[in-house]
């Protein structure tokens, strides 16, 4: 009876796992860095055709809310928690997009990326 060696059969060659992990290693120093940058960077959405205009950073962080005037109206707060929240969430809609992307390119579209 032959007896296995120790890569349980998989037909992985030392080379070739040494290989692999190099290239995992480059690709988890890339998404670092990557992630570095993107959480350095600034989102900007608008709602309510520019009257309600929110930043926010790459870590999903409020950085900036501006109010025009014109929406600040005491007898319809309701509309303007509505616009408030429309912009936000269309920030976090472009941080994701562009995490999304980002990552994507390093992955190879692997998906929700690697467990490392």
């Amino acid at each position: 009876m032959a007896k296995r060696g120790g890569y349980g059969g998989m037909g992985m060659m030392p080379g070739n796992m040494n290989n692999l992990m190099k290239q995992a290693q480059k690709m988890q120093k890339q998404m670092e860095e990557t992630t570095k940058a993107l959480e350095e960077k600034e989102y900007e959405a608008t709602a309510g055709g520019g009257v309600v205009k929110v930043k926010i950073n790459g870590k999903k962080e409020v950085t900036e809310v501006h109010l025009d005037e014109e929406v600040v109206d005491k007898d319809d707060i309701e509309m303007l928690e509505d616009l408030i929240m429309a912009a936000m969430n269309e920030a976090i809609r472009m941080q994701d997009e562009d995490q999304k992307n980002s990552m994507g390119k390093i992955t190879g579209g692997l998906g929700g990326g690697l467990p490392f």
